[in-house]
Parts: C-alpha cells; sequence; structure tokens
C-alpha cells in the first residue's frame, strides 16, 4: 500500500514537498516514481527513483525545479516542488515497482510497468 500526501494550494513560485509511504508488500521495490493527471489530461511521468542505487529521472519540465530523494529506513518517497507553476496543477500519483525486469530503457517512464498506486494528492498552483 501507497499513501501519499502533502498537497495543497501554492502560489506561483511557491513550494511544497510530497511524501509516499510505503507498508506492507510494497516494502522492498525496485523502483518509485511520481506521475500526476491534470484535468482531462492523460496521467504523466514527472519523475522516478532506482530504490536501492537512487538513480533519479526527470521529465524536461520540471528539471531543475523538483527533486525526488528516498528514505530508505523509513520506506517513503518525497518529491520536492520549488518554482511551483499553475501548469503543474494535477493530481500527483505516486507509483512503485515490484520486483519484476524492467521493459526498455525508458520503463519507468510507463504507467504500466508499476504494480502499486498510491490514491492521489492534488496539487493546485494559482497564478
Amino acid at each position: 500500500q501507497l499513501q501519499a500526501s502533502g498537497g495543497g494550494l501554492v502560489l506561483a513560485g511557491g513550494s511544497l514537498r510530497l511524501s509516499c509511504a510505503a507498508s506492507g508488500r510494497t516494502r522492498s521495490m525496485y523502483g518509485m516514481a511520481w506521475f500526476r493527471q491534470a484535468p482531462g489530461k492523460e496521467r504523466e511521468f514527472v519523475s522516478a527513483i532506482i530504490w536501492s542505487g537512487g538513480k533519479q529521472s526527470y521529465t524536461d519540465s520540471v528539471k531543475g525545479r523538483f527533486t525526488i530523494s528516498r528514505d530508505i529506513a523509513k520506506n517513503t518517497l518525497y518529491l520536492q516542488m520549488n518554482g511551483l507553476r499553475p501548469e503543474d496543477t494535477a493530481l500527483y500519483y505516486c507509483a512503485g515497482k515490484g520486483a519484476s525486469l524492467p521493459h526498455g530503457s525508458n520503463w519507468y517512464r510507463s504507467v504500466a510497468e508499476y504494480d502499486y498506486w498510491g490514491q492521489g494528492t492534488l496539487v493546485t498552483v494559482s497564478s
């Protein structure tokens, strides 16, 4: 089970930190990620991290503004979001990939690669 939190309403240029706590069989995962879904749009990749090695990946629109991290001892994933823009407004989901082998070099961008999903936390950025 994944439990996401930390969303809210913020002015453009502001910051938020999202958290995603993993419990149960989700504790041992190959990687975790954040996706987001704006109204009327498909769910899109934001950022991912390999759980053991810590390698990070970001979509271009958030590079330099968002930072993904994890606390292995707490089994918790984070997304620090700075310089927020109105176009960042969306429901943010955390996702976890279990022990199955990834498919392709850009597997982490694919919704289909993830086995576990949190319930989503809403981020609203006003201009």
